[in-house]
């Protein structure tokens, strides 16, 4: 039985939509005050708007770009300001715009690294000395399957990303253990987002074909994740890469699906 993690702070980077918002929504739901970040503030309002009706904890929104460190600065100050401190900082914001190796632009590769590899640095630098002060820090990374295990035509500079991701955990782990704080990293595969469900059914449907389960996973799923690794539970846990795919990666190959 877990225990509460109410009333205690968390961060989450990109969360106006998509799976920063599914880990907001569930923190929230255990009771967590969270602060969320964006860029655009009209999907921020209509976020805080949605998660403050489930009840729980308090939902507040910081304006800001991972990628710049001095908005990262004010995001944990905003933290700070607004609850008192940060317990728990989820490094989600992430981009992922398709563009194949050949024809990808300098300007194409910059701003997928510099969200998100240096969003995912430069907010973790911002946030540890108020996660040292609260003796249970917890960082949880959102990576990806893609790029720490598989690959996808388009995507070489989002798997860079991605695996650069883990390697960053884990020294990062090493030297934040003696603060007394944790970090992990949970890897999604399909998870059913907006932006997903613009492409339609057809394709929907043949995303869920390609995993065992037979169905893309929700946001909930990853900020269940993400809530096991905020718990005092997960305390002993840390440098390690967590996957909630749904066995996405498990086949060696069609006929392994067709077999079922």
């Amino acid at each position: 039985m877990f225990g509460s993690i109410a009333g205690r702070s968390a961060v989450v980077t990109g969360a106006t939509k998509g799976i920063g918002k599914g880990i907001a929504g569930v923190l929230a739901s255990a009771g967590v005050n969270v602060l969320i970040t964006g860029r655009n503030e009209t999907d921020a309002k209509r976020t805080v708007e949605e998660l403050s009706a489930l009840g729980g904890g308090s939902v507040a929104y910081v304006l800001g770009n991972v990628a710049d460190a001095a908005s990262c600065a004010e995001m944990a100050a905003a933290a700070v300001a607004t609850h008192g401190g940060i317990d728990i900082l989820c490094a989600n914001a992430g981009i992922f715009p398709d563009s194949k190796l050949a024809s990808m632009s300098v300007t194409d590769m910059e701003l997928v690294l510099d969200t998100n590899i240096k969003g995912t640095l430069l907010s973790v630098q911002a946030c540890i000395p108020e996660l040292a002060k609260s003796a249970r820090g917890r960082v949880i990374l959102t990576s990806s399957i893609t790029g720490p295990i598989t690959g996808y035509p388009g995507w070489s500079h989002y798997g860079a990303s991605k695996a650069a991701q883990l390697g960053f955990m884990r020294t990062a782990a090493i030297e934040l253990a003696p603060m007394g704080i944790t970090v992990n990293a949970v890897l999604p595969g399909n998870v059913m987002t907006e932006g997903l469900a613009d492409l339609g059914e057809d394709y929907i449907r043949s995303m869920e074909m390609s995993i065992p389960q037979r169905r893309l996973g929700s946001v909930q799923d990853i900020g269940n994740a993400a809530l096991f690794f905020a718990s005092d539970e997960a305390a002993y846990i840390t440098g390690q890469a967590l996957v909630v795919d749904g066995g996405q990666i498990l086949p060696e190959s069609l006929a392994a699906l067709e077999a079922m």
